[in-house]
């Protein structure tokens, strides 16, 4: 992605976004971490703090802002509602405040709750 600013353009890559907001959204609390949908056996897996990218998808809008889709697993008996919401509204401060991005939705798909 690429922004203009009053002293010149800066290009921000995807990994960058990815690293970011997945380090906002695990910070939250009730979130065990970012999930992943495995081909080849079908079962959500808890990823790595390494790969924590693969659960966050960015879409970049002509207008430079982005929409965020992040798939995350959270503990067994929060409140789903709750955690979301705080997930949403961190994500898109965060992101915004690092990069300069406007967030123009933040979707949280919740892929499994982990119990213990």
């Amino acid at each position: 992605m690429r922004l203009q600013t009053e002293k010149g353009e800066i290009t921000i890559s995807s990994d960058v976004f990815t690293n970011i907001t997945g380090a906002a959204a695990t910070n939250c609390y009730g979130v065990k971490g970012m999930a992943m949908r495995s081909k080849t056996d079908g079962l959500v897996h808890l990823l790595r703090r390494e790969s924590m990218g693969k659960g966050v998808k960015i879409t970049y809008h002509d207008d430079s802002s982005v929409s965020i889709e992040l798939h995350i697993m959270v503990d067994n008996g929060v409140n789903l509602m709750a955690v979301s919401r705080s997930i949403m509204s961190e994500v898109r401060y965060i992101v915004s405040r690092t990069t300069g991005a406007e967030v123009r939705s933040v979707d949280v798909c919740i892929d499994s709750m982990v119990i213990g």
